[in-house]
């Protein structure tokens, strides 16, 4: 199955059960990163169902790859099973656990990480990955509109560190923090 007919699926069925995927007008970012910075790895902290590896996965070089982890075990396996209709198991490569004891097992480098999983959370994942990420890498972080004050110190931190270059894009309805490690 072609990978806009699974994206479109899960957007058809995002609306009927309200699951939170990041969508085609924030996921555009996704793409958009993707391709100017063409990353070897990239780290996702939230999985759900597979849409955001799915699409990032179609704008990769060759030789890339996505680590992704979900939390829940029963969701996983739907993630699973849509990167196998698409066919892009052999890209992906799904952890089920907490991204908080996942992230310090991990033994690659990254030049992306997409955030999309426990918003309070977003700082404590990046602190845990911030070593795993190469010089330049691209952090992601979705959901920074309608949950700004539960990600407070994730926020600060990657607009006040001489670390990070970020900057918001705002959808109206929600926004997406893009930084670059400096």
């Amino acid at each position: 199955m072609k990978a806009d007919d699974v994206l479109k699926n899960i957007q058809e069925e995002a609306k009927y059960t309200f699951l939170p995927i990041i969508g085609p007008q924030k996921g555009q970012i996704l793409v958009d990163v993707v391709r100017k910075h063409k990353p070897k790895n990239i780290l996702e902290v939230g999985t759900l169902v597979g849409y955001s590896a799915i699409l990032m996965s179609q704008y990769l070089p060759k030789s890339s790859r996505i680590t992704t982890i979900e939390i829940n075990p029963e969701i996983a396996q739907i993630a699973q099973k849509n990167f196998r209709r698409v066919g892009v198991e052999r890209l992906v490569n799904l952890k089920v656990g907490n991204a908080i004891d996942v992230i310090p097992t991990l033994k690659k480098t990254f030049n992306l990480l997409f955030l999309d999983a426990a918003k309070e959370e977003y700082f404590d994942y990046l602190k845990l990955a911030e070593p795993k990420l190469t010089k330049k890498a691209v952090v992601i972080a979705d959901n920074v509109g309608m949950f700004a004050e539960a990600m407070a110190d994730y926020l600060d931190y990657v607009r006040n560190s001489p670390k990070f270059k970020s900057k918001t894009v705002d959808f109206g309805f929600d926004a997406v923090e893009v930084s670059q490690r400096v």
